[in-house]
């Protein structure tokens, strides 16, 4: 099969009901797998243009799933996902920081997701805002975007944060006090007080009964062991323009696990997958068995309702407007050009008026009726 005619729902169509004759799917991930399934056909319903006329219709434009884990869906969710934090950026320099979980840890993901994960987010924004509040780094008070991702480049677990950080804090005196240098922190210090902070947490969850899927002596032994090794943290500053670090949070955002453009082909019961190399930076392909494949994709499956954007600090929602006023306007009083900064979050501009309707688009078949829209209502599928 080409590539063109290969997307992860035609690989979960082909290859789904042999997978699971073999391995038993939770029912999160039988709901995932049937709303990729059903993504854009006549399971969901959808929209036809008939004309009132004659009998013209339109081919129909099918409904989408909207799942988060769907690659049909997040193209459009990235997109405005971008336009709302457009005008939320600020006119600083931008900081990249990922926060990564052992992979010792990857089996806890499985068994007790939203315990591990809820643990990363709170672990990594602890640390940050522990440094940035620190009077002999910044002394104030930080904002962040976090964004939580399970995978590695061959669909491997891999549990990170993504971290987008404006370059600076908003003290208590209501000033702006930039960040200086590459990394915003030192990341070995950030590593050693985040390991410290993860395994205090999850030691805590453990006495309060959160982890009762695991062994309580397994667990003891894998968080003694963990504080002697090493964690890793990532960090670099975003130089570029405002659209380029808007391009940049929705990249993260809002990618899937596995996109459709990542997918070669099928040849018998094998998948081709691409992928980026770390250790030579060179594009690669990958031929894994079809189960193997669907195995992997559905290890990053998350809990349903769990967030994997959050948003600390200056940019917590119930917030964010008012302190994006008191930054800029801080930035404007230091600033030779007060007016050279993006606008603020949307707060006090008069929206547009809406457009009139337009008038209905006429046959192109009989070039005298108007076409309508019509309801396609959703067609059930058996035994999905």
């Amino acid at each position: 099969m080409s590539a063109a005619g290969t997307d992860l729902q035609r690989v979960l169509a082909t290859f789904l009901p042999r997978y699971r004759h073999e391995h038993a799917l939770h029912p999160r991930q039988r709901q995932v797998c049937a709303h990729i399934r059903d993504c854009r056909t006549a399971a969901l319903g959808g929209l036809v243009e008939g004309c009132e006329r004659c009998e013209y219709q339109s081919p129909p434009r099918f409904n989408s799933c909207r799942d988060r884990h769907c690659p049909k869906c997040q193209g459009r969710a990235a997109a405005q996902w971008g336009e709302r934090q457009r005008e939320r950026l600020l006119p600083v320099t931008y900081y990249h920081l990922v926060f990564t979980v052992p992979d010792a840890l990857n089996p806890w993901g499985q068994l007790c997701p939203r315990v591990l994960y809820a643990q990363l987010f709170a672990s990594a924004w602890a640390t940050l805002s522990a440094f940035a509040a620190n009077p002999r780094r910044l002394g104030g008070q930080l904002g962040a975007t976090l964004v939580l991702h399970t995978w590695g480049r061959t669909l491997i677990q891999h549990v990170h944060l993504h971290c987008l950080v404006p370059g600076g804090v908003l003290t208590a005196a209501g000033e702006w006090c930039p960040a200086k240098g590459a990394y915003l922190f030192p990341v070995r210090a950030l590593s050693r007080r985040f390991r410290g902070h993860f395994v205090a947490g999850l030691r805590r969850r453990q006495r309060a009964g959160e982890l009762e899927r695991l062994d309580p002596e397994a667990v003891d032994g894998m968080l003694d062991a963990l504080m002697a090794t090493d964690w890793v943290v990532y960090a670099k500053s975003c130089l570029g323009h405002t659209e380029s670090v808007v391009a940049y949070l929705a990249r993260y955002t809002h990618r899937t696990a596995l996109s459709d453009q990542r997918l070669i082909g099928i040849e018998g019961e094998r998948v081709g997958l691409r992928y980026t190399d770390h250790r030579d930076g060179q594009r690669k392909a990958l031929w894994l068995d079809a189960t193997e494949l669907i195995r992997r994709f559905l290890l990053h499956v998350l809990p349903k309702g769990l967030m994997r954007i959050r948003h600390y600090g200056f940019l917590a929602n119930r917030c964010r407007s008012e302190r994006l006023r008191q930054i800029r306007d801080a930035l404007a009083r230091g600033a030779e050009d007060p007016g050279n900064h993006p606008g603020g979050d949307g707060a006090g501009q008069s929206p547009q008026a809406p457009s009139p309707a337009s008038e209905a688009p006429r046959c192109p078949r009989c070039r005298s009726g108007r076409l309508r829209l019509i309801v396609l209502a959703p067609v059930r599928i058996e035994g999905g």
